[in-house]
């Protein structure tokens, strides 16, 4: 039977292409079943630079949550709190021979002593009113206790105190605020725990403070992971442990007789007598273990540094720190 073309009305041959339609084969008026030509296909090729379509979007760099987000205030207090410290430190060497402070050389540690304490409750405390929430304060509870366990594991044994590396992954993943808090509530829970109760506490607290608050200000946050970051949290807790070990020597170089040695603090000595003095001090008294309390921190953050990170990341991104907390009001 002969089609006929609804446009014209005459009988169309057999094979003949309809309006509209596509290519077909001759002598058939199937469509064809070989490959299409260049001109009824579009190319796949796209141009240089372009991604393809198909290809998964590049993932962007996820901001790090942080437990605790420093406001004016904190900052003023941790600057205020830091520069209380350096004097409670180093009085011995920003002090003129003729000072008054040197007349009470034996009373001075007491006096700072003292200070940081109330100096360390008042940066805790802005902290805490800044935003440190409850989850964050459960994670801080965990995270201290965690410490303050680690810290008798190691005492007495040439410097090894594994809590450092653990103080060091803590204040890099939950920040410098978080970190300050941390150190120092550590700190003062483990000189609870081993007894170590005494005028060197509050500047083990602060020195802690210092040294988790500085894993917190470490530069990419954000971006650096993998085996660059493990060796630049192991390199910073080599020169941290030695920096916090020569920082406690001040505290208590200062309740050394003069009498008993000449490596001791002189209240009437001129500041270089006194640099040697400190020098010798150190490397007589600290120096290994100060080495023991660096190689440990060092050998824990490479070997276990990566599965510590994933898991209080983790938990940070579960805590969910940032996230507001909001109540619905009941249906009536």
């Amino acid at each position: 039977m002969t089609a006929v073309n609804p446009a014209t009305g005459r009988p169309e041959a057999p094979g003949a292409r309809q309006p509209g339609a596509g290519p077909t084969t001759p002598g058939t008026g199937r469509p064809p079943t070989g490959p299409t030509t260049p001109d009824t296909r579009k190319s796949a090729v796209t141009a240089p630079g372009t991604p393809h379509p198909t290809a998964p979007a590049a993932r962007a760099p996820q901001r790090q949550a942080r437990a605790v987000r420093l406001g004016p205030r904190s900052v003023a207090a941790l600057v205020l709190v830091s520069a209380v410290g350096v004097a409670g430190f180093g009085w011995p060497f920003l002090a003129p021979p003729d000072a008054s402070v040197n007349a009470h050389a034996q009373d001075a540690p007491w006096l700072f002593a003292g200070v940081l304490v109330l100096m360390v409750a008042v940066v805790a405390a802005t902290i805490s009113e800044s935003g440190l929430g409850p989850k964050a304060v459960a994670m801080l509870g965990v995270l201290a206790a965690a410490g303050a366990a680690l810290r008798p594991i190691g005492a007495g044994t040439a410097g090894l105190e594994p809590m450092f590396f653990l103080m060091v992954l803590s204040g890099r993943v939950l920040g410098p605020g978080f970190g300050f808090v941390l150190g120092s509530v550590t700190m003062f829970a483990s000189a609870l725990l081993t007894g170590g109760v005494g005028p060197w506490m509050p500047f083990q607290m602060l020195s802690m403070g210092w040294f988790t608050m500085g894993a917190g200000l470490l530069p990419f946050p954000d971006r650096l992971r993998g085996r660059g970051e493990l060796l630049l949290l192991a390199a910073y807790g080599f020169l941290a442990a030695f920096a916090y070990g020569t920082v406690m020597n001040l505290a208590g170089w200062t309740f050394m007789n003069t009498l008993a040695s000449n490596i001791a603090f002189d209240p009437h000595a001129s500041v270089p007598d006194n640099l040697a003095r400190f020098a010798a001090y150190c490397l007589a008294t600290s120096l290994g273990w100060d080495s023991g309390r660096a190689a440990m921190t060092v050998v824990l953050t490479l070997a276990l540094g990566a599965p510590v990170l994933k898991a209080l990341r983790r938990a940070t991104r579960r805590a969910a720190f940032e996230t507001p907390v909001t109540f619905d009001t009941p249906p009536r």
